[in-house]
C-alpha cells in the first residue's frame, strides 16, 4: 500500500515537471525583465546613486558601448522600471531614476549581492 501511494506520488510530480511550461511563471518574466550584462548593473547604480546621467552611468559600468548602454536603458524604460527625463537645453541633459516599480525590485537585487558576496570563492 505504502509503496503504490508513494510510487504515485512520483508520477504526479513527473506528470507535472514534463507538462510545466517555464514562460508562464513569475521567476521567468522577472528574469525577462532584468536579464543582461548590464541591466541589474544599471538598477543597482540607479539605486545606490539616485538620479544619474548617462555618462555617469557609462563610468559605472566601464566598459560598456553608447549603443549597448542606450538599449538597455530603452528596455529599462519601455518595462517602467526606470524613468527617463530629457531636459530642452544644448547640450541634451537627460536624466535616469529608479520608477516605483524598480525599486520594487531592489530588495531582490540587494539579496542576490549578499548571496554572491557570502559564496564568492
Amino acid at each position: 500500500m505504502k509503496y503504490t501511494i508513494k510510487q504515485e506520488s512520483v508520477n504526479m510530480i513527473k506528470n507535472y515537471i514534463e507538462n510545466a511550461n517555464f514562460e508562464d511563471t513569475g521567476f521567468s518574466y522577472t528574469l525577462s525583465l532584468i536579464s543582461g550584462k548590464h541591466k541589474m548593473v544599471i538598477l543597482y547604480c540607479l539605486m545606490e546613486f539616485g538620479t544619474v546621467r548617462f555618462n555617469e552611468l557609462k563610468r559605472y559600468l566601464k566598459r560598456v558601448s553608447d549603443k549597448t548602454m542606450s538599449s538597455n536603458l530603452k528596455e529599462l524604460e519601455a518595462n517602467q522600471l526606470i524613468i527617463r527625463k530629457e531636459y530642452p537645453q544644448i547640450p541634451p541633459k537627460v536624466e535616469y531614476t529608479l520608477s516605483e516599480r524598480g525599486r520594487s525590485l531592489m530588495k531582490i537585487l540587494d539579496q542576490l549581492c549578499i548571496w554572491g558576496e557570502e559564496n564568492r570563492t
